[in-house]
């Protein structure tokens, strides 16, 4: 077992395993910590349920034929991407034979997916939704409610799933559409679909093609305009910061600096990384991040399942994914069949073309990154003395805090302020990616440094030029209590002639 490693652009630590040969089978997953053997038997005969089973292949996109439109199947979030356990959803089995949770891709063969995934997050104290579960749900009723107004607006019912720490909404559009050509046709950035490609592994080739890459770049651009409409919706009561992504936040909510996340980032890599968890699966992530240990007595994280929200509240549904009893009851009675929402999603569409948020995306990709050969004349030559320490701090020492979410966005917020064209600052961003003398643990051969970049800067551009970011949380106290400031005593060290940029910008 390699051991763990940070995710920092997410906030936290998981478990990555590797073999020396390249091998890699269910005995990685064993070691001192014998993750398996806290599984008791009855998880084997849970999955051998045939009513289970055929909820499983229902969200795999099974036909009449028995035939999957999933692209493949791998273990959900909680370790790091690793190709070698891609598999086809035809070895389902061997998964279900070793206990473990399961994700299928986001790519499909059939229909174009749309996930908008929403959780519970805190940096301060990781185990929260678990210790509490009851609350962090609770929290985030503002969002949720706002989520189902939204997508009621537009005519989208959606599968509604409850996960460890939140929810997931998906649905999908029919590949054939009308929709999902004027969808492809969204696609703003040629060449990072033939870096997208480039990066997809021998198993998928094929199975991956640049036609879904592309859409699924279109995909990205529509769910930060859903998003946007359930941030604004949601704020004025929800009692903790919204967040889209996982950023750190200041002490606004609580000393506990949680928040709910919006979480929008799967669409900030190539389509092969991103999957989405199976309903009636195990839940593992809390054992694999370590967290079971501030996990209350007689609720081990490993009886937990992703259950769908149906015939009961949400309060009801964190006593049922307990029970394996109820959730095999609810097997017989819930549907996880991805539904067809083409309908609705073109309504969301024609909505997003006309607004404020479109004409900011147009903006953004008027330009290009600056090639890489140019690179030593340009983005390398930045002036560093202009900037603040903190933000000359994060961009001269940026594994890992230009890899955080928050890292980019004080870099983001204080290049806009100082006139450069956000597209630009992505192009920045990606040149200190690719500098190899940093020791990214990022395995760039996987994901991408351009479309990391641009979906992040893209992003917080996008809230500020939207209004959506009221830059509320721009000054040294925050920065400070977000763990960014490198240099609290220095008094010439101050944020405020840019934030005053920003808001006489933001207002002309």
């Amino acid at each position: 077992m390699a051991g763990r490693r940070y995710r920092p652009w997410e906030g936290y630590w998981t478990c990555a395993f590797s073999h020396p040969s390249g091998a890699f089978d269910a005995a990685d997953f064993q070691g001192e910590n014998d993750v398996n053997a806290v599984f008791e038997d009855s998880a084997v005969s849970f999955y051998a349920d045939p009513v289970v089973r055929t909820r499983l292949m229902e969200f795999l996109g099974e036909d009449v034929a028995g035939q999957t439109s999933a692209v493949y199947l791998t273990c959900s979030d909680g370790v790091q991407l690793d190709p070698r356990m891609f598999r086809l959803p035809s070895e389902i089995d061997w998964f279900l034979g070793n206990n473990l949770d399961i994700a299928r891709s986001l790519a499909d063969s059939a229909a174009i997916l749309m996930h908008l995934d929403v959780e519970y997050v805190s940096f301060a104290h990781p185990a929260e939704a678990y210790e509490d579960p009851e609350r962090a749900f609770g929290l985030q009723e503002p969002v949720v409610r706002a989520i189902e107004a939204q997508l009621l607006r537009w005519g989208i019912k959606p599968l509604h799933l409850i996960t460890g720490q939140g929810h997931h909404f998906v649905w999908k559009i029919d590949r054939d559409s009308d929709l999902a050509k004027r969808i492809e046709a969204l696609s703003p950035t040629p060449e990072l679909t033939e870096r997208c490609m480039a990066r997809v592994p021998p198993f998928l080739q094929g199975r991956i093609t640049p036609q879904m890459q592309e859409v699924f770049s279109g995909v990205g651009l529509i769910m930060e305009y859903v998003a946007h409409c359930v941030k604004e919706e949601a704020r004025a009561s929800c009692s903790i910061p919204i967040e889209l992504t996982a950023v750190h936040v200041d002490h606004r909510g609580s000393r506990r600096r949680e928040f709910i996340s919006i979480d929008i980032s799967e669409y900030g890599d190539p389509l092969h990384t991103r999957m989405v968890r199976l309903p009636f699966t195990n839940y593992r992530k809390p054992k694999l991040m370590e967290l079971t240990g501030l996990l209350p007595t007689g609720e081990p994280a490993q009886t937990l399942r992703a259950i769908p929200l149906h015939e009961m509240d949400v309060q009801m549904a964190l006593k049922v994914r307990r029970s394996e009893s109820e959730v095999r009851d609810l097997a017989r009675r819930a549907c996880v069949r991805i539904p067809d929402q083409t309908l609705g999603s073109t309504k969301l569409f024609h909505e997003y073309m006309a607004s404020r948020l479109r004409h900011f995306h147009e903006y953004y990709y008027s330009t290009k990154h600056d090639p890489v050969e140019c690179w030593p004349d340009t983005y390398d030559h930045t002036p560093m003395d202009p900037l603040p320490p903190c933000v000359r701090h994060i961009v001269q020492n940026p594994n890992d805090l230009l890899l955080k979410p928050a890292g980019m966005q004080l870099v983001a917020r204080t290049f806009l302020a100082q006139g450069w064209h956000p597209r630009h600052i992505a192009g920045y961003i990606r040149s200190r990616f690719e500098k190899p003398e940093f020791g990214w643990g990022v395995n760039w051969n996987d994901y991408d440094t351009a479309t990391r970049a641009d979906f992040y800067v893209r992003n917080f551009i996008g809230q500020y030029e939207t209004r959506l970011d009221r830059l509320e949380d721009y000054n040294c106290a925050s920065t400070q209590e977000k763990g960014f400031c490198c240099a609290p005593e220095d008094p010439g060290c101050c944020l405020l002639l840019h934030y005053e940029s920003l808001i006489e910008r933001q207002h002309r």
